[in-house]
């Protein structure tokens, strides 16, 4: 047997969708196997690894001096080279489990990534999962994944439009023949909303609060006013005493704050509109637009973008998993996504 054939008996190809916030891997006869948050704590002197996913995710904001709680991704890149190359490396270690070879015999990987990012950010996804123990690794368009992963006949001669709204980007793209006729990529999502409540509160109340506080808070108001004024009750530290306290915050005044970030989005979303040609607009008119991401969850954001630009926008379904079931469908069919799979150099 060739060591190609010896490689597909002990390997499993590996979709991953490496996201600011979450981490979603799709194994081969699987499906999804793992869904963690990208946060990874390690020992400070050492670099050990203590916990990864949502183990660490507790522990942001509570850990002691001698320990750091990392989130290694910032705006859908890589901002800890290292950390991010430790947490690939034990979240494939996961999915390959403890068969024979699994160790020798590296598997292929394609990973999800922003439209807009860098050719040295490229190199960085590259190298992290190299690194991690990957044999092979793809590079494929979040818009593009996500409209494979909602089912959109993307080889088409017809327009499709995805909004995909991540943690750390609003990726926006329109696609025909297997390829991004436009795209606006912007690094503003769930953390940039969640960073506009904390610095709310802080400035409005005189009160600290954590990201995961902020992101509960931005999940509790939603994105649209539709109802009377209530009040939420905030635990952080008091900024003139440092002590604990308990802020009872305004949840219309936390809609009004999100108003910014969103309308940033919108301007994104019209701007991609512009410069949609005349007939793959007509297209997008009577098939409207497809949300995924999870800051589509974000209650009456739909609402608000569907009244900004007059079309038709949809929640899909699984929102959350949209990017990283369309990467394994890419890797599945290499030659029919030849043109839109970004490939790297073989280790093997």
């Amino acid at each position: 047997m060739s060591f190609a054939g010896l490689t597909a008996l002990f390997t499993n190809d590996i979709a991953i969708d490496l996201g600011t916030a979450n981490t979603l891997v799709c194994v081969k006869g699987k499906g999804i196997v793992l869904d963690e948050p990208s946060v990874v704590a390690v020992e400070r002197d050492t670099n050990k690894i203590l916990a990864v996913g949502r183990e660490a995710k507790e522990m942001l904001g509570r850990t002691p001096a001698e320990i750091s709680a990392i989130r290694p991704m910032k705006d859908g890149v890589i901002a800890d080279f290292e950390v991010t190359e430790l947490m690939l490396r034990e979240y494939i270690s996961r999915v390959q489990g403890d068969r024979f070879l699994s160790k020798l015999v590296r598997p292929r990987v394609i990973i999800s990534v922003p439209s807009g990012i860098t050719e040295v950010e490229k190199r960085a996804v590259r190298d992290s999962a190299e690194h991690a123990g990957a044999r092979e690794v793809f590079l494929i368009a979040e818009p593009i994944a996500a409209a494979i992963g909602v089912g959109l006949p993307i080889d088409k001669p017809a327009g499709n439009m995805v909004i995909d709204i991540g943690g750390g980007t609003t990726e926006i793209g329109v696609i025909a023949l297997n390829g991004i006729v436009g795209v606006a990529s912007i690094r503003i999502g769930g953390d940039e909303m969640d960073e506009v409540i904390t610095q709310h509160i802080k400035a409005e109340y005189g009160t600290l609060i954590g990201e995961q506080t902020a992101e509960r808070i931005k999940f509790i108001t939603g994105a649209l006013d539709m109802g009377p004024d209530e009040e939420i009750e905030v635990r952080g530290r008091d900024l003139v005493k440092g002590v604990p306290q308990v802020a009872m915050v305004s949840k219309k005044r936390v809609i009004d704050a999100l108003q910014e970030p969103i309308n940033e989005i919108i301007k994104a979303l019209n701007l991609s509109l512009e410069k949609t040609p005349p007939e793959l607009a007509a297209d997008i008119v009577d098939k409207g637009i497809l949300m995924t991401g999870g800051g589509s969850l974000l209650k009456g954001l739909d609402q608000i973008l569907r009244s900004a630009t007059g079309l038709p926008i949809y929640v899909v379904e699984d929102p959350l998993k949209s990017v990283v079931l369309g990467a394994y469908r890419a890797l599945e069919e290499p030659e029919k996504y030849e043109k839109i799979l970004m490939k790297s150099r073989r280790i093997w």
